[in-house]
Order: C-alpha cells, then structure tokens, then sequence
C-alpha cells in the first residue's frame, strides 16, 4: 500500500496522479459498461421484460462486477480499514448511480416513446455516461479514500529520531508469544 505522501505534491505531480486514477477508473468502468450492456441486450431480447427493468438488472450485475475491479485493481492501494462501511457507501453511491443512468433511459421511453432497440441502447449508454461521472466523483471522495501519511517520529533531545514502537535496532520486534 502506498500512503499518500507526506510533502507537497507539485501540481505536475497532482496531474499525473489523477490521470493514472482516471485510467484505471475507465479500465474497470469498461469492463463494467461491457457487462451492463451485454446483460442488458442479453435480457431485452431473450425475456418479455420491460426495458428499464432489464436495464436495472443489468445495472446491477454492472455493480457487482466494477466492485470487485475497482476494490482490487482500480483502488487497491486506498484504505481498506472499513470494509463494511466502504461496501455500504459504494451500493449506496451505486444506488445514485443506477437511478440517474435508468432515469435517462426511463426518460427517453417512456417520456418520449423512444423504444426501439438501437434507441433504447444509445439512451442507456448516455445515461451510463452521465452516471460515470457522478460514480466517479463519489467513490474517490466518498468511497475508496486516500490513505493518510503516517505521522514522522519526534526527535529525542540528541536530535536523532524515537524509535518506532515494536521494533529493535531497526527490526520488528516479534509480538509476544509468537514464535518466529
């Protein structure tokens, strides 16, 4: 894992950083947007569902799968302290998501009568778009956060450093009962 660092970046840096995010974030949100729309025409057109509910479940298993990309490739490196806090704000955030992306889709069908298959594709993919950049803004802020830098030891009076707690001479200490 990588803390996120402890001097200040340089807006070069800042930029570099947030471009190598957004890459990984489009990787994974490809592999998702391949599944949502395989799903989704999958079910459109081997059931009698209708199309915002089959645009829901491929919406769906879309988030089960950007989930797993985005926890072990995407973000690997962020804090993963909170499991349980982190999964519930990203189907939380997910949930925002899959509302605004079927709400463009409902739109256009129902509110427009647009529902043919080349329609109902072109809206879904638009409203996954729109969506993207919702999701995107909510799981780096709000979802997969940065790691904070570990605090620097304070000096002792002789100027050198405290030595971190559990470690000897530079090694880790073993805990007690352990054996190595």
């Amino acid at each position: 894992m990588t803390p996120a660092p402890s001097r200040r970046q340089t807006p070069l840096e800042r930029l570099s950083l947030l471009t190598r995010e957004i890459a990984k974030f489009g990787a994974v949100g490809g592999v998702g947007l391949l599944v949502n729309l395989a799903v989704f025409n999958l079910v459109r057109h081997t059931t009698e569902l209708q199309v915002v509910r089959a645009s829901i479940l491929a919406t769906v298993v879309a988030i089960a799968c950007n989930y797993v990309g985005f926890r072990h490739f995407a973000y690997r490196d962020r804090d993963k302290s909170r499991r349980t806090k982190e999964l519930t704000l990203f189907l939380l955030f997910s949930a925002v998501g899959l509302v605004i992306e079927n709400g463009v889709l409902y739109t256009a069908t129902y509110g427009f009568g647009w529902d043919g298959p080349l329609q109902s594709n072109v809206f879904k993919f638009l409203g996954i778009g729109v969506a993207t950049l919702f999701r995107f803004w909510s799981y780096r802020t709000w979802v997969f956060r940065r790691l904070q830098p570990e605090p620097e030891p304070a000096p002792v009076a002789d100027g050198r450093r405290e030595p971190e707690p559990g470690r000897v001479n530079g090694r880790r200490e073993p805990e007690p009962g352990r054996v190595i």
